[in-house]
C-alpha cells in the first residue's frame, strides 16, 4: 500500500530554517493538486495512486521534485527512496534534500 501522506523528510546539511522548511513541504506533500483556491497547481498530483507499484513510486517521485522546486526553493531535492513495513504491507517515501537556489 502507497501511503503519500506519511511521508519522511530528511536533509543531508544542517539549516536553521530546517523547521520551517520542513513545515511547508509537509504541507506542500500532503496537499492535492487542485484543492488550493488561488494556486490550483499547489500540492501534489495523486494520479499516481491507482498505478502499479513501480509506475507510482517514478511518478510520485517526479512529482516531488517537479514541485519542490516549484514552490520551496531553499531546497534540492537529491534522492527519494521507500520504505517497506512488511507487517502491513505499507510503503513510506523517504525524500532527502540538499540545499537549494536560495540555501
Amino acid at each position: 500500500m502507497f501511503e503519500a501522506q506519511d511521508i519522511k523528510i530528511r536533509f543531508d546539511y544542517s539549516d536553521p530554517e530546517a523547521e520551517d522548511i520542513l513545515r511547508c513541504l509537509n504541507t506542500l506533500y500532503s496537499t492535492k493538486e487542485g484543492t488550493q483556491p488561488l494556486d490550483r497547481n499547489f500540492g501534489l498530483n495523486w494520479a499516481f495512486i491507482d498505478k502499479p507499484l513501480p509506475v507510482a513510486q517514478q511518478e510520485y517521485a517526479f512529482e516531488v521534485i517537479k514541485k519542490t522546486r516549484e514552490y520551496e526553493t531553499r531546497v534540492r531535492v537529491r534522492e527519494v527512496t521507500y520504505e517497506f513495513d512488511e507487517s502491513n504491507g505499507k510503503m513510506t517515501p523517504v525524500v532527502t534534500l540538499g540545499r537549494g537556489d536560495k540555501g
